[in-house]
């Protein structure tokens, strides 16, 4: 007893839920939930057949009370990991000592731009190995609500921008190979017997406004077509649940065509478990938190707060992240609007994902139990931090002003960017071991450095700023750190002009008038239109690099100076100013019409200021595509082949070798491949162009060659009908390799079209 009253006491006293049941001398220790070996369904059932309804319905929220009378402790499910274990309800990190801070990689947005698969899934990997490390020892639970992965469809986007922190970019192939190597390497591997954490992939779906005039993301009602739901806004949760298994997915604010996500069986069943068999008994979906609140208010989808509870268990959403379920499931149970059955299987579906993290197992029987402080922020970790912001950096524009001459001595380091230290995290971070901002870099390189803040991101005056002239007068260069951040970017807050903020431009312009050597560093998760630089002779070299997390200035100082050359590629679009005023953010459409231009590179009709994709180099790259024997393939030889494939649209269908040589004899070079799909073939309109394969190169020596093998499949080439089914059709299809395109190939499907994929109609 005084055991069980201790347990309870600490529950209510303390923010740490990740306390390991007793199964040693507990009383569950005689109950099936300890037996190791009996599966996870059996073992989660049993627990829950313990719970008195009350017990039940008081463990539906994130802040889970458990059960004190079983040794139950209270968890909490609720823990953040985007780039890195990050402050959260069940996160905690120490005062100072062990488990004071963790790694603080960059943004998402920065990592999807080096358009490298290992190296997110290297990223992954240590992420998780700290989170559990964390959980091993009472600083946060084993599930991380990680990763975002809605595609990136307008650049107003709050959480875009913000969120293009948090998002990979706009091309929905992209985020479907980004999201499977980072999925894996949060889990440990597709299905293994111990889970390390517990992935989530959120916001499903369609989310992608915050509040923009006058319209809020709590109660918007996303109209989106069958084929664009098909096409573009689900593609990357497909691979979440159907290719990576992901242990959990967590429903968003919207509505979509009138029924709000956390309430939507369309969704929740017929696609993501119906659909995709996502069905596994450890699986299981969280709201977003205060969601279930928001189908009673503003949605105004169901009449009173029982049937809302009700409309939200009954169609799939086993977690309120928030107190509605706690607070209303009984009211909803007491007028027969849910069963005990499907709150049952809501909550085993929950303790079957603890059981296979090894939560009621000993320590000595789990394979990431012995995980401690030692494994977080290793030597190899932080390199891997670096690494990871070098690659994603991108170089925008360079007249040869950079890498800079040797001759350069002296330094004018200006902007509210230019000392950025917890700037460099963006949002959903922890503490990170240290930060290393441009200012410390630059000095750490031995060069004399004159600093000044100058104006501030959004500053709307044009005073002089005498004392930034003058460190910019007394310097052989200057470097000016500007963009936006998340006093511009942020969730709840979308924009209304893709303009540099305050007087910046005027700034730059001023600075350029001095005529020193002048380089750009774009800051800030989503893109700007630099349409006022990039012509200016005096602006000699514009770099994005979004928000590159701990060591993000050592990264940038380092291309900078040409101890690292930038080989990333941009992931969206930057779009010139008066897009804003083409396309309301309301519209969920893609493809062109009389009121919308077209959204992302693929359907859009105007000229971007940088494309997707674009990113330039210290040398000069030649490539060349080899392509298969055949030129001409038949629709039902290709499909008749795919015999033994679960999914026809990972049938294979050709690989091709790309061979790069690096023509430059100088710098030594990463360069990433892109392979482009166009053509005339499937239902008008057609898309521009579409991302089906890419890989990244490393060190690629001057006047030295390196190849890689892009592998496409059958789904790669196939296009969405207006039902949303993938569909293999006839005609002639051409290859671009990169942006420009260094190489092209083409070939031909002839026959009948072929469905590859039905999908489900509402």
């Amino acid at each position: 007893m005084a055991t069980l009253l201790a347990l309870a006491c600490l529950a209510l006293a303390t923010n740490v839920y990740a306390i390991y049941p007793d199964c040693a001398n507990g009383p569950l220790a005689y109950n099936t939930i300890c037996d190791s070996s009996a599966t996870p369904v059996d073992r989660a059932t049993a627990l829950v057949g313990l719970f008195t309804l009350e017990e039940k319905i008081n463990n539906t929220g994130n802040t889970a009370p458990g059960v004190p009378r079983l040794g139950l402790p209270a968890y909490q499910w609720w823990q953040e990991a985007l780039h890195g274990v990050a402050e959260s309800p069940g996160v905690n990190f120490s005062g100072s000592g062990e488990f004071s801070y963790a790694t603080s990689f960059p943004q998402p947005i920065l990592m999807g731009a080096a358009f490298d698969d290992a190296l997110i899934n290297a990223v992954a990997t240590v992420v998780s190995t700290e989170g559990r490390a964390f959980a091993n020892n009472n600083h946060s639970g084993f599930d991380f609500w990680t990763p975002n992965i809605n595609p990136f469809k307008d650049p107003r986007w709050g959480r875009g921008i913000l969120l293009c922190q948090e998002t990979p970019g706009e091309d929905p192939f992209h985020l479907q190979s980004y999201v499977y190597n980072l999925i894996t390497g949060l889990q440990g591997g597709l299905d293994p017997e111990f889970k390390r954490v517990v992935a989530t992939c959120k916001h499903y779906a369609a989310y992608d406004l915050e509040n923009w005039m006058g319209n809020v993301r709590y109660g918007f009602d996303a109209l989106v077509s069958v084929q664009d739901l098909s096409e573009f806004y689900t593609r990357s949760f497909q691979t979440c649940a159907r290719d990576a298994n992901v242990g959990a997915f967590m429903c968003s604010y919207n509505a979509v065509n009138g029924v709000p996500s956390c309430a939507n069986s369309y969704l929740l069943q017929d696609i993501l478990r119906g659909h995709w068999n996502w069905t596994n008994e450890d699986q299981w979906v969280t709201s977003d938190c205060d969601a279930i609140q928001n189908i009673y208010e503003p949605h105004y989808y169901a009449p009173t707060r029982a049937q809302t509870v009700a409309d939200a268990l009954n169609a799939g959403t086993d977690l309120d992240c928030g107190t509605y379920y706690p607070d209303f499931l009984g009211a909803a149970y007491n007028e027969s609007l849910i069963n005990v059955t499907t709150l049952d299987t809501s909550l085993i579906r929950l303790y079957a994902s603890l059981v296979k993290l090894g939560y009621f197992d000993p320590i000595e029987d789990q394979p990431y139990g012995q995980l401690g402080w030692a494994n977080v922020s290793t030597p190899e970790a932080e390199q891997l931090a670096y690494t990871a912001a070098v690659e994603g950096i991108t170089l925008l524009k360079n007249d040869g002003t950079l890498p800079l001459s040797k001759e350069i001595k002296s330094i004018a380091l200006i902007g509210p960017w230019a000392n950025a230290t917890t700037q460099m995290q963006g949002n959903y971070y922890g503490v990170a071991p240290y930060l290393i901002s441009p200012l410390m870099a630059a000095e750490a390189l031995n060069y004399t450095v004159y600093y000044s803040a100058g104006p501030g991101i959004n500053d709307p005056t044009t005073p002089s700023y005498p004392a930034a002239f003058e460190v910019a007068s007394q310097a052989d260069a200057i470097i000016y750190a500007g963009g936006i951040d998340t006093t511009i970017e942020a969730e709840a807050m979308d924009r209304y002009t893709l303009d540099w903020p305050g007087v910046q431009p005027d700034f730059v312009d001023l600075l350029s008038q001095l005529g020193k050597p002048l380089v750009i560093l774009q800051m800030g998760g989503g893109q700007i239109d630099d349409s006022c630089f990039v012509p200016n002779p005096n602006v000699n070299a514009i770099i994005w690099g979004g928000y590159p997390g701990q060591s993000g200035g050592a990264a940038l100082m380092d291309i900078i100076v040409g101890n690292a050359a930038p080989a990333g590629r941009l992931p969206i679009t930057q779009y010139p100013i008066d897009y804003v005023n083409q396309v309301p953010m309301t519209d969920m459409s893609l493809r062109p019409s009389a009121t919308n231009p077209g959204r992302t590179y693929m359907w859009y009709t105007g000229t971007p200021i940088f494309e997707f994709g674009y990113g330039l180099h210290y040398t000069n790259f030649a490539a060349a595509l080899s392509a298969p024997s055949a030129s001409s393939y038949d629709i039902q030889s290709l499909v008749g082949a795919c015999s033994g494939v679960a999914y026809l649209d990972l049938c294979p269908f050709e690989s091709y070798t790309v061979n790069v040589t690096n023509t430059g004899s100088t710098y030594t070079s990463d360069y990433v491949s892109l392979l482009f799909v166009a053509g005339v073939h499937g239902p008008a309109p057609y898309p521009n162009k579409v991302l089906v394969a890419y890989d990244r190169l490393h060190g690629v020596e001057p006047l030295s060659s390196q190849t890689t093998t892009l592998n496409l499949t059958l789904g790669s080439l196939a296009r969405r009908d207006e039902y949303g089914n993938t569909i293999l059709y006839p005609g002639d299809y051409t290859l671009l390799l990169d942006v420009e395109p260094l190489s092209t190939q083409t070939f031909t499907l002839t026959g009948d079209p072929a469905v590859l994929d039905y999908w489900p109609q509402p």
